[in-house]
């Protein structure tokens, strides 16, 4: 999680990714031995000298300014999530890196007390690295029951590759998954220095190869909000809106709510989601078969 190397991966990634033609320069006819754009034609875009640049990707440690990152994510088309990331990972916060915590991370009271109003649809809040801090009823018998598993294991990405039922659970899991992974790698600008992370993503590039190649694109996600298509074991296929809302107050939590659009199949599939764990025979941490 070095901060100077992943600056440099980075910045190759996005080199990468932009052909001469988006760049407005000339193609060379077809004659390019790499990928995306050179080292000297992102420094002239971005109005840094070459070596400059050159050591930036090679991770030697620079004192960069905010003119000079905003030039580059001019130059490299970055977009807002992008940027920041950036930002982050070549503007680390002053004084000694702080290494995070390695306790479970606790919930806000007031946000327990919003899961147990919102019994009718699914919601749960996620903390650092995607850990499932909390969810209701409804968010554990759509997904999984976070709150059987050991607090290591309470996490989207290891449900995302770890339990076999997400691939089945998401028609497209490989859009989803990826999303996740761009979502964890955000998280890592942001918290560079934390063991469990780092454990998360070793763990997962070694044991999953989806995962170790979609880590290696370094690109970056911030789930605002959007929807997600299910097939659910129970109710059969919904489509879900997702609304991820980040508190002021704590930017390491956020609630994520599910709805469904009114009058839809997906309403309907909802509303019998929730009379099946009202059943007391119900166990909600194992789907049967649909």
């Amino acid at each position: 999680m070095d901060r100077n190397t992943a600056l440099g991966e980075f910045l190759r990634s996005r080199r990468a990714r932009i052909t001469p033609r988006q760049a407005g320069l000339s193609d060379d006819g077809g004659s390019r031995r790499v990928p995306g754009l050179r080292r000297e034609e992102v420094a002239h875009l971005a109005g840094v000298s070459v070596d400059y640049y050159v050591r930036l990707e090679r991770g030697r440690r620079l004192n960069v300014s905010e003119t000079v990152l905003d030039a580059l994510s001019r130059a490299l088309r970055l977009d807002p999530v992008e940027r920041t990331h950036l930002f982050q990972l070549a503007k680390p916060a002053a004084g000694r890196p702080r290494r995070t915590a390695t306790r479970p991370q606790p919930v806000r009271p007031g946000l327990r007390d919003l899961l147990r109003i919102l019994e009718h649809t699914p919601a749960l809040v996620l903390g650092r690295r995607l850990d499932v801090l909390a969810s209701n009823e409804m968010a554990r018998a759509l997904l999984t029951d976070f709150d059987a598993l050991p607090h290591r294991e309470r996490n989207l990405v290891r449900f995302m590759f770890c339990d076999e039922t997400a691939r089945s659970l998401y028609p497209h899991w490989d859009t989803h998954a990826q999303d996740i992974v761009a979502s964890l790698r955000r998280d890592a600008g942001r918290h560079p220095h934390d063991p469990l992370l780092a454990e998360l993503v070793g763990e997962l590039s070694i044991t999953d190869e989806d995962f170790r190649r979609w880590w290696a694109d370094q690109n970056v996600y911030r789930h605002t909000h959007g929807s997600k298509h299910f097939h659910h074991p129970i109710v059969g296929p919904l489509t879900l809106n997702y609304e991820s809302l980040t508190l002021p107050a704590d930017p390491d939590q956020r609630l994520s709510v599910y709805t469904a659009e009114a009058g839809t199949s997906s309403e309907e599939a909802l509303r019998l989601l929730a009379a099946w764990i009202q059943q007391p025979e119900t166990s909600h941490g194992q789907h049967a078969d649909h």
